[in-house]
């Protein structure tokens, strides 16, 4: 892992919201966790002093307790906002909130000249902008940002490479345009467009945009109830290091008293997506998606409503899962890389709570356990390996493939990560252009080992994964192969 500081001060805060939850006085001591996280002799190389340092790790502290950033008048006590969280019977209906201390409050989007310009005779700059945008002062050329369009055309003609772009992170990480900055330049998430992505919270270089934690929820639970159950998604085989039978041992030694593969579900759903696209395709439709990825639904259900007659009818994994383990009477804790899956366990009565991997490190951290030192917990034997495979693109339509095992030949595409690009590209799919049976949609590139909250980079975290498919059973046929 990098030494990515905005992250490190994340998992900071929650390691140290843990750790006190644990010590049994996380109501009247919570207020402390800034001052000795920051004490009196630290330095700050990023903030002005070490008093605003504190005062932006109070907000991720808010965030870790499930807090709404926004709504804190700062006169509340830590304190109090942990009794809140400790008994709160509701959990955040919306799963992002804004540090706005923390934010930077960029500059709008903007094309700029640098020091590299020349001045040169060709003027290839200004022959390229449509829109009189820039001229020539003292021998260099200047940009008018009132009447510059950002098209980039100026960038493209310079043969000195000395105008550049230089981008609002979160708003152009953001498919949706979900993010605006209000009077103060400070970024604002419409919840009314958001599709709960993550990739603002990736893509922020301070770290002032977190996920609402149901941390606390979780801890107490585990804590009141002898019937948790972590279903844990396929991703996770590559998050840490350690194989996978460990990170089962890791999980239940972490407090859980019960942890199943997320891809026992992703089992079902590919037969069911299976006999559902051969269906679907025999009656004439002209092609089907999937359905795993909740921040693709929401982004059908928001920006996308010509494409929703395509969304596949079938469940996502994590509900199958779910349903198995509440019928077994457990609470149930899903846990992945993921942020839109706050929103599903909210509308999915089996799911109770939802953890991310940043989360379950720093459950690790606080309670010292380390992986890797665990012993191997026996995985699954009947869990297929294209199952285990549904978090890297692909998977999941290569899984439906197997599944449909020729019983007529489906020509695939994939979606890696809703971006702009990618949204107008879904627009052109709903008009009819496209030459495909099966759309594998996921909103983040490289699929869930890319997701907004997993721990390490996907060249890392798909090796592990492949050497368990490797190892794993194919899934059966749904259909006879045709003659």
């Amino acid at each position: 892992m990098n030494d990515n500081k905005a992250l490190g001060f994340k998992r900071k805060a929650l390691r140290e919201v843990i750790k006190t939850f644990d010590a049994g006085n996380l109501e009247t001591t919570a207020y402390r966790i800034p001052y000795e996280v920051i004490p009196q002799d630290a330095k700050s190389d990023v903030r002005c002093c070490i008093y605003k340092e504190r005062a932006v790790f109070r907000k991720r502290i808010l965030a870790a307790l499930g807090a709404a950033v926004e709504e804190d008048d700062e006169a509340t006590s830590l304190n109090d906002y942990a009794k809140q969280s400790l008994t709160r019977t509701e959990l955040p209906a919306v799963p992002l909130t804004v540090l706005d201390i923390a934010c930077k409050g960029c500059k709008k989007a903007r094309h700029i000249v640098t020091e590299a310009c020349q001045g040169c005779l060709a003027r290839a700059c200004l022959g390229a902008c449509k829109f009189g945008a820039i001229s020539m002062v003292k021998g260099k050329s200047v940009i008018d940002p009132d009447k510059c369009k950002n098209c980039g055309q100026c960038r493209t003609a310079c043969p000195y490479n000395a105008i550049t772009y230089v981008p609002v992170p979160c708003e152009q990480a953001c498919p949706v345009e979900a993010i605006h900055k209000d009077e103060n330049r400070r970024a604002q998430i419409d919840f009314n467009k958001c599709i709960s992505c993550g990739h603002c919270v990736d893509a922020c270089p301070f770290g002032a945009i977190m996920e609402r934690s149901q941390l606390i929820d979780i801890l107490r639970t585990m804590k009141e109830s002898d019937k948790v159950c972590a279903v844990v998604a396929p991703s996770i085989a590559g998050q840490f290091n350690a194989t996978l039978p460990q990170l089962l041992s890791a999980i239940k030694k972490a407090g859980f008293d019960k942890v199943t593969e997320v891809a026992q579900g992703a089992d079902v759903t590919t037969t069911n997506e299976a006999k559902e696209l051969v269906e679907r395709l025999e009656r004439g439709d002209k092609f089907m998606t999937t359905s795993c990825c909740s921040a693709w639904i929401q982004a059908v259900r928001k920006h996308l409503p010509e494409l929703k007659k395509y969304v596949s009818d079938t469940r996502t994994p994590m509900s199958y899962i779910a349903e198995i383990e509440k019928k077994n009477g457990y609470q149930v804790v899903f846990i992945g890389p993921c942020v839109s899956k706050r929103v599903e366990g909210r509308e999915d009565p089996n799911v109770d709570f939802v953890m991310t991997y940043e989360e379950l490190g720093a459950l690790f951290d606080a309670r010292n356990i380390d992986p890797s030192a665990c012993e191997e917990q026996t995985l699954d034997p009947h869990v297929s390996g294209e199952g285990r495979y549904y978090g890297v693109t692909g998977g999941v339509a290569k899984a439906v493939e197997t599944a449909i095992n020729g019983k007529r030949p489906i020509k695939m595409q994939t979606i890696s990560g809703l971006d702009k690009k990618s949204m107008l590209m879904l627009r052109a799919y709903a008009k009819g252009i496209g030459d495909f049976d099966l759309l594998e949609a996921m909103s983040c590139k490289g699929g869930c080992i890319g997701g907004p909250c997993t721990l390490c980079a996907q060249a890392q975290a798909i090796k592990p994964i492949q050497e368990l498919v490797e190892k794993s059973p194919h899934i059966p046929p749904v259909f006879d192969k045709e003659k």
